[in-house]
């Protein structure tokens, strides 16, 4: 089977010199839209802010091997400069899409954008299009989640009108305490160095990350602290801790001044509601003042499930998790209050427990009893795998559930969640940085009559992070409009 990583030679001439500079000429355009607008731009869902000239052209190229019309980066200019003398109000824009709306039409470029824009252009009517109001956001820790959600949230900033990194909360470390945090931040093993510059800022207990100004709190209660002495007001508290997973616990944070929810990132014991972006974050109400983001793995398996189920229905399963060690692992051997975790955690697979499968149901109520799971911790340090035992109602062929789950990847309101790939090559060290929760490897797939076992591949750090984001961005209410509108696509075939 072909590698759908490596482009085939479609007999185009290339000139390799000539695509550079176009996609340098894009850099000013995607920048000032970003930053003057408040316009995220991006390739059929592939964001192309902050790239340099080299990583748009291979944006460009990705896009065309994984089943979209081959895109000029020439046509993609047109379009990009378009936008921006039409100055659209802050939107999520596909410029992708927008590039086959106008290769479709026989109406001119720019009459096509103004129809697809109408209501975010000046002297729009739709004032629920307005730029959104941005939201202060406190991460109550700093450990490996919590940085890279700082470094999301950081390379959102944009003109302000998102979600407004203000704080860090962290117990005293000692000596040299905000230096080591800050260079936490700089420099990162597994996904290398920030985009940027970071510096501190001693005297008023600062971190500066591209311009970004991160108050660092100490405080080991999180009720005594006043977020209101810093300027920061209704915040929204990420706890990145793991310390309290239920209501009365994570209740702690909203006595404090200056907060108004809570979103653990772990799995949250009942009553609070464990979201997974895509699957039932429509649930969110303003009066959930405490939510859960659920767990990485859950977040993983949970759209690939609901897909599956909604094509083929899923009658039982099996997960079986093949997960990076985690920093609550020992280095060595020595006591752990859980079994086999205190075996050393880069020298051995240790099988553990995992409540992934049974917090499916939490997302997808239909799934209820219907999945076991169990979890081997493997030794490296980041991305993980879920294999996927399933029996399903309605059998079908690798070659139909392969493609059904490739055009979900592509088109369904899945898209953000799903990922797709077909390489004999790839491995776990290629997935580091997906922004997706979770990619099903299409070559692994076995499927025989009403068996059907599934791979799928996720960065348990950066995917799960970036779910996260997406739940911040729900509950703040300051997601952008998207361009064009999002289908609704039917997930059965």
């Amino acid at each position: 089977m072909v590698d759908t990583e490596l482009a085939e030679d479609t007999g185009r001439t290339h000139d390799w010199s000539a695509r550079e500079e176009l996609a340098e000429q894009m850099i000013p355009v995607i920048g000032r839209l970003y930053r003057n607008r408040g316009v995220v731009t991006s390739l059929h869902g592939h964001r192309i802010i902050n790239l340099s000239a080299i990583g748009l052209l291979e944006v460009h190229e990705r896009v065309s091997q994984l089943g979209h019309d081959e895109l000029d980066p020439a046509e993609t200019l047109a379009v990009l400069a378009a936008l921006e003398d039409l100055a659209p109000g802050a939107a999520s824009i596909d410029v992708g899409r927008l590039c086959a709306e106008v290769r479709a039409s026989d109406d001119a470029a720019i009459d096509v954008l103004s129809a697809q824009l109408a209501d975010i252009l000046p002297d729009g009517e739709d004032d629920a299009d307005a730029a959104p109001a941005g939201a202060d956001v406190v991460l109550y820790g700093f450990g490996r989640i919590g940085r890279l959600l700082a470094r999301i949230l950081i390379s959102h900033t944009g003109g302000g009108s998102g979600l407004r990194l203000r704080a860090i909360v962290v117990r005293k470390g000692g000596l040299n305490d905000l230096q080591k945090r800050a260079s936490l931040l700089l420099r990162d093993s597994v996904h290398g160095r920030f985009q940027g510059t970071v510096s501190i800022d001693e005297d008023a207990q600062q971190i500066i990350a591209n311009g970004t100004r991160i108050q660092v709190i100490y405080a080991d209660d999180p009720a005594s602290v006043d977020y209101t002495a810093y300027g920061i007001r209704d915040a929204i508290v990420v706890d990145n801790t793991g310390r309290w997973r239920d209501e009365e616990g994570l209740s702690q944070h909203l006595r404090a001044s200056g907060v108004a929810r809570v979103l653990l990132t772990a799995p949250g014991k009942s009553p609070l509601k464990n979201i997974v972006h895509g699957i039932n974050d429509d649930t969110i109400a303003p009066a959930d003042r405490i939510l859960s983001a659920a767990s990485c793995t859950t977040n993983a398996i949970t759209p690939v499930l609901a897909a599956i189920d909604e094509a083929y229905g899923v009658v039982k399963g099996h997960v079986e998790t093949v997960h990076s060690f985690t920093n609550d692992q020992n280095l060595i051997d020595n006591f752990h209050k859980g079994d086999r975790r205190g075996r050393s955690a880069v020298l051995n697979m240790v099988i553990t427990e995992t409540g992934a499968a049974k917090a499916v149901a939490k997302a997808l109520p239909q799934l209820e009893g219907r999945l076991t799971g169990s979890s081997i911790r493997v030794p490296t340090p980041d991305v993980s795998l879920a294999v996927l035992h399933l029996t399903i109602e309605r059998p079908a062929t690798k070659e139909q559930v392969n493609d059904y789950l490739r055009r979900i990847s592509l088109h369904s309101r899945l898209r953000q969640q799903i990922d797709y790939v077909e390489s004999p090559d790839v491995v776990s060290t290629d997935f580091v940085g997906s922004h997706r929760a979770g990619i099903v490897d299409g070559l692994a797939t076995i499927a025989d009559e009403d068996t059907l076992i599934l791979y799928v591949w996720y960065d348990n750090e950066f995917g799960y992070s970036c779910q996260v984001i997406r739940v911040l961005e729900k509950m703040a209410g300051t997601h952008p409009v998207v361009r064009p509108a999002r289908r609704e696509v039917t997930l059965a075939r």
